[in-house]
């Protein structure tokens, strides 16, 4: 009978026409996934993709979502790419990897930049576009390669007009984000310990998800060039997360030392990593997917943005949410599983905290703190 009622309600919706995405519903207006890859993360300047160009990153993850997806490129209308500090915004390089790709010329790129959310911005922004029709079938994607370019981008003091740093909330804008995180700790009394707990939590729930293949169906093996310490350039095929540490432990945390102020308690340790790395979803309409045959792996429903204090930025997701359930028409206790950003162990903790969320339903293959946070891309890979 619940089967049987299932059926009816999707009937109703189609009929109606109606542009709804109620949960736990078929509508053959829902906007859906069918294809979504990352490639492995790796350390920046020292991992196996530090020599690898965003424009290849960018291509070698889109043409593997095309590819995993079976379709003709040449039905993509929209690229939508979220990154941070790439070189003009991305938007060439972008463009670049879509050509490369086979996608045709009359497909159009954007880029954005919502920091660490904006791979997650880009699937959004795209399946709205989707939904009211602006475009059809486009690829949502996040990317940074963080050796190329963190150092190289950076808004200075000197570079702002001096009369709106006045503004303490304007200068608020120009604290590094290490430091933002050491604002919470001490606004919101994360510890130390507490903060290298949950670091050590990450670390082994990736090494256990690693040790048992249980990345294998999101990554994409990159082949790509790197140069060793002599300077010679191998070809090397790079297939894993380079920065878990397998053999971290409460006491190998707690002998590192402050990242960001001497008395702080943000470390190296249980801060995400500088890492390269990108994502890419394939994003259509369920009529669509059922037209080509395409299985369907997700449905987009909805998603929310909150702006907070820019000195405690890291704490948006305990604000966005709520948000996003109370559209959803759930609350969050009916949330089974929970991907959270790790930039910092301290807002991580705080954002569950505040939420009341199940420490087990949140990360269970480990988060940015293990295996690295490359600015652009998290929001994808999430």
């Amino acid at each position: 009978m619940a089967t049987q009622r299932l059926d009816q309600l999707s009937e109703h919706f189609a009929n109606k026409k109606t542009k709804k995405t109620i949960i736990g519903f078929k509508n053959p207006e829902d906007v859906v996934i069918v294809s979504a890859l990352r490639t492995p993360i790796t350390r920046a300047y020292k991992g196996g993709l530090k020599d690898t160009k965003v424009e290849r990153l960018l291509y070698c993850i889109i043409s593997g979502v095309i590819e995993q997806a079976g379709i003709d490129p040449k039905i993509i209308t929209e690229l939508v790419i979220g990154t941070v500090n790439t070189l003009g915004g991305g938007v060439a390089l972008g463009r670049m990897a879509m050509l490369h790709a086979g996608i045709p010329d009359s497909a159009s790129v954007v880029s954005i930049n919502r920091h660490c959310a904006s791979g997650l911005q880009a699937v959004a922004q795209l399946a709205s576009a989707i939904r009211d029709g602006t475009t059809d079938v486009g690829i949502a994607a996040g990317v940074e390669s963080m050796t190329s370019y963190f150092q190289k981008i950076k808004l200075l003091r000197e570079d702002c007009d001096e009369s709106s740093l006045e503004n303490p909330l304007v200068e608020d804008c120009l604290l590094p984000m290490g430091i933002t995180s050491e604002n919470v700790a001490t606004q919101f009394g994360v510890s130390r310990q507490k903060q290298d707990q949950f670091a050590l939590r990450s670390h082994q729930k990736a090494s256990y998800a690693q040790k048992n293949g249980l990345f294998k169906e999101e990554i994409l093996p990159v082949k790509t060039k790197v140069k060793d310490a002599k300077g010679n350039v191998l070809e090397v095929i790079v297939s894993e997360d380079d920065g878990i540490r397998h053999d971290a432990t409460l006491q190998s945390l707690g002998s590192l030392k402050p990242a960001f102020k001497p008395d702080g308690a943000s470390t190296a340790g249980n801060s995400s990593q500088v890492s390269d790395g990108a994502a890419a979803v394939l994003l259509m309409k369920r009529k669509k997917a059922t037209e080509l045959g395409l299985p369907i792996i997700g449905k987009f429903i909805t998603s929310a943005v909150v702006g907070v204090p820019p000195s405690i930025m890291g704490v948006g997701p305990a604000y966005a949410i709520p948000e996003a359930v109370k559209k959803a028409g759930i609350t969050i206790n009916d949330l089974d599983v929970v991907e959270l950003n790790e930039a910092f162990a301290s807002q991580a903790l705080y954002c569950i905290e505040k939420l009341g969320l199940d420490p087990n339903r949140v990360n269970p293959k480990g988060g940015a703190i293990a295996f690295g946070h490359p600015l652009g891309c998290t929001g994808a890979r999430l």
